[in-house]
């Protein structure tokens, strides 16, 4: 990794009485893909858009480029790209006069075609923005994003409502991104997505960062547990599965139980013993090396997108 090219420091932003914001610190080296992973209403969009130039921070500092988003203005929007959470263009607009329209706004701009080309767009470039799918209207609006040749792509919810093949897609465009060398900041609610693209990742819950690492190094430090998920012919008598011997956590989930181990082996034997004593059955059992939900549980006690 370079050195930091994106630095926020003690950021607090409140809408009335709702702290969006709660000290959010956290620093994106140059070239790295960073993820601020948490559920919705979390701070995630106020902190990008603050680093965008769109919000005001109510105290704290930001910075992009060397930049105060706040104070830069033309200077920053040259230097950076974005993707919002919804892009509406006009519906009669032309895919390549969209992309001919943004690169007139900037002095240095990336090539028209090559960004057709790169997006899959070649045989759209001329139907109107009301006729792409949902998919097509994303690709868009990345190139639309990259049309200036940004440092600085800023990412919000980038995949959120798409079908899990475009989807993909979004995400092989997310690679292409980290191997050109640029630096991305995506937001996201989805785990799978996090641990795919990220080099680290922020977990963000009520406004702050609550871990920070690479999604490896935030697993490594999930207690040493394995989650076992299990489900029984009838209810566990109450408390019996938390003090099964190994586990350190246990909660019910969709009709069965999750429990976090620091000794499986030994958590099997003692829940089949006790199960006997109850005279209850065994109906299923799985077995889950720590994830980042079982980070993000273990820190806020709850689910991300529950």
């Amino acid at each position: 990794m370079g050195e930091s090219i994106i630095r926020v420091e003690a950021l607090y932003k409140s809408y009335g009485l709702v702290e969006a914001l709660r000290g959010v610190t956290f620093e994106v080296s140059e070239g790295e893909v960073f993820g601020l992973l948490g559920p919705n209403g979390a701070g995630k969009t106020t902190t990008v858009e603050i680093l965008e130039g769109l919000r005001t921070a109510d105290r704290g500092t930001a910075e992009v480029c060397g930049l105060n988003p706040e104070r830069a203005g033309e200077r920053l929007k040259e230097v950076i790209g974005a993707v919002l959470q919804s892009t509406a263009l006009p519906a009669k607009l032309r895919v390549r006069e969209a992309l001919d329209l943004f690169a007139n706004f900037y002095p240095r701009r990336a090539n028209v075609d090559q960004l057709l080309g790169r997006f899959q767009l070649e045989e759209k470039a001329h139907a109107f923005y009301s006729e792409l799918s949902g998919g097509q209207k994303q690709r868009l609006a990345l190139a639309l994003a990259l049309v200036n040749d940004p440092k600085v792509v800023f990412l919000d919810e980038p995949t959120a409502g798409l079908d899990p093949q475009v989807r993909r897609e979004i995400y092989d465009i997310i690679e292409e991104l980290r191997h050109s060398k640029k630096t991305v900041l995506l937001t996201t609610h989805y785990i799978e997505e996090a641990e795919r693209l990220c080099d680290r990742v922020a977990i963000v819950d009520h406004g702050r960062v609550m871990a920070l690492g690479t999604p490896r190094e935030l697993k490594q430090n999930s207690a040493g547990t394995t989650r076992l998920e299990i489900r029984l012919a009838r209810p566990a008598a109450n408390g019996t599965l938390a003090h099964l011997d190994g586990v350190s956590g246990c909660r019910e989930f969709d009709g069965g139980y999750v429990l976090h181990s620091t000794r499986p082996p030994q958590t099997i034997v003692a829940l089949v013993k006790q199960l006997e004593a109850e005279n209850n059955e065994l109906q299923s059992l799985e077995m889950f090396s720590p994830s980042l939900e079982d980070v993000f549980i273990e820190l806020t006690g709850r689910r991300l997108r529950e």
